[in-house]
């Protein structure tokens, strides 16, 4: 990012600040001269300012010393403290958590261990984010590891010291588990006789297929000592509190961070079926094979888990609200799609393709092609079934707008890549340089350049930070970068067949199109935003 952008951001309203202006009273003309990249960008970041670990689990967590006995308040929760109180915790947003609960919990907390990325506490204090950083007498041991987000012996080994800790509470304890995504990576226990590498193994290769976070973590689970309930069985009969912050659609919390704290509702008979579905049985180690075919229909009684409390305490949905907010408070038209897109990115790529297309058509006032595309995207959006897109709706708050209003389209989730090459990249990364693709194809076939009547910007970005093994979050495009692109030199489709993503960003126009955070110290999935306004305004 050059220094006129990082001036100009510093400008705009801090992120996780209230949005008090309506959308018919924008702010200064200095923030609506900017370019929609930067507003883009704000956008991300604001989202990510409000789903900080810290801020989200002071507002849950209360420790209420005013009675006789202290008592930890969670909700409609309490639990009493005796010198009794214990912490885990692994994910890619617990660095922060832990910090913000160690404050709140003092002399309280006896111990705690967390397993956390690599490099975590020296990027955040590179960036002098302390509130995210343990202070140097802590109580709770920091381990990092699953480097690039792969399970590795590092990972292994804090795993092992969670594990060690659940197994020596007892009735009188209470253990506090901080739980976010990235936690599958860091609670590597893999069931003997299997393998940490065997098992990375079977999990990289059906993610190469295009399974979905369910299929890999419904694997996972089952092959693990903790995940799956498996901590929860360890640490009794002390009572376990988790508190979640959920990076999967719909917040199933068997499936966030695999379910270390949840009874599984899968056997090990779903895991025979998610095989054969990826043509994958023949293809298994004789250790999977083993711990596959012990108690095959076995699954998990609701009751072994009465002393466990689940606690969500953020999500996709409130990063995705914040941005909304924040596009209203600069004049955009926002709508909120869906926090729940899935699907294999090429799919995505084509339903986002539609809608700035139908966008664009509305503000060229071409109704004949506008209805083609409505129809196209109505198909589509059937195909895909999202859960909580109502298109009627947003055709009719698109509709009824003003044309000189810029709008903001908002959605999130996550999608799957289905792996082809052996290119470097990520699923938003390739996301966005799809939906180029695509926007560059539907004005090829046009008879008329609509699309040139418009500014558009698409990003796509994980909110962790890391878009699969990268050093972006994410990536930019508009509906010019694939032109400017071969200008370059640079052919799209030979690098999307390879899933060279973020080798394309990296080269094309010296890597500005690249969304470039660094690790956040949060996880609430991807944030997909769509910006449109009309050229002149």
């Amino acid at each position: 990012m050059t220094q006129a952008v990082v001036s100009r951001f510093r400008n705009l309203p801090l992120a996780g600040t209230v949005c008090l202006r309506s959308a018919s009273h924008p702010t200064s003309g200095t923030s609506l001269n900017m370019t929609l990249r930067e507003h883009g960008l704000h956008f991300f970041r604001s989202a990510i300012g409000t789903v900080l670990p810290g801020p989200m689990l002071k507002r849950v967590l209360v420790l209420d010393t005013k009675s006789g006995c202290p008592r930890l308040l969670v909700r409609d929760q309490s639990f009493e403290l005796r010198r009794n109180l214990y912490l885990v915790g692994f994910g890619k947003a617990v660095l922060g958590m832990a910090a913000a609960a160690e404050d709140i919990l003092g002399d309280h907390l006896v111990w705690g261990v967390i397993s956390v990325p690599h490099g975590i506490q020296e990027t955040m204090q590179h960036r002098g984010m302390r509130e995210m950083l343990l202070k140097p007498q802590s109580r709770i041991l920091v381990m990092e590891g699953a480097k690039h987000n792969l399970p590795d012996r590092d990972a292994l080994k804090a795993a092992s010291a969670i594990r060690d800790l659940a197994e020596s509470l007892t009735t009188e304890d209470l253990l506090l588990v901080l739980i976010s995504g990235g936690g599958s990576a860091l609670l590597p226990a893999p069931i003997p006789p299997v393998t940490l590498e065997e098992k990375a193994t079977i999990t990289r290769l059906l993610a190469s297929k295009g399974a979905t976070i369910q299929e890999l973590n419904t694997l996972r689970k089952t092959l693990s000592l903790l995940k799956g309930g498996g901590l929860a069985r360890s640490a009794y009969p002390a009572q376990v509190l988790s508190l979640i912050l959920s990076d999967v659609i719909g917040d199933p919390l068997d499936i966030i961070a695999s379910g270390p704290t949840v009874a599984s509702s899968h056997s090990r008979q779903d895991c025979f079926q998610i095989l054969a579905k990826y043509d994958m049985l023949n293809d298994l180690p004789k250790s999977v094979q083993t711990v596959l075919s012990q108690s095959i229909t076995e699954r998990d009684m609701p009751q072994e888990f009465l002393h466990v409390c689940n606690i969500v305490i953020g999500s996709n949905r409130l990063a995705l609200e914040e941005a909304k907010c924040q596009a209203e408070s600069l004049g955009y038209l926002s709508v909120l799609l869906s926090d729940a897109v899935c699907g294999e990115v090429s799919t995505v790529a084509q339903l986002y393709s539609l809608l700035i297309q139908f966008v664009c058509l509305s503000i060229a006032r071409n109704d004949s092609m506008k209805n083609k595309v409505r129809g196209a995207l109505s198909n589509l959006a059937g195909e895909l079934a999202i859960p909580g897109l109502d298109l009627i709706d947003v055709f009719k708050t698109l509709e009824e707008t003003q044309g000189n209003m810029p709008i903001c389209l908002l959605a999130g989730g996550e999608t799957t890549v289905q792996l082809q090459g052996k290119g470097k990249g990520g699923r938003n990364q390739e996301l966005a340089l799809r939906v180029a693709l695509e926007l560059h194809q539907a004005q090829s076939m046009a008879a008329e350049y609509f699309l040139e009547r418009c500014e558009v910007a698409f990003l796509s970005g994980g909110t962790d930070g890391q878009d699969g093994p990268t050093k972006a979050a994410g990536a930019f495009c508009s509906q010019a970068l694939v032109k400017e692109a071969e200008q370059q030199g640079l052919v799209v489709e030979d690098f999307l067949s390879n899933n060279d993503s973020y080798t394309f960003f990296s080269q094309f126009q010296g890597g500005h199109h690249l969304l470039m955070t660094g690790l956040t110290g949060t996880n609430v999935m991807d944030i997909h935003t769509i910006l449109i306004r009309a050229k002149g305004l």
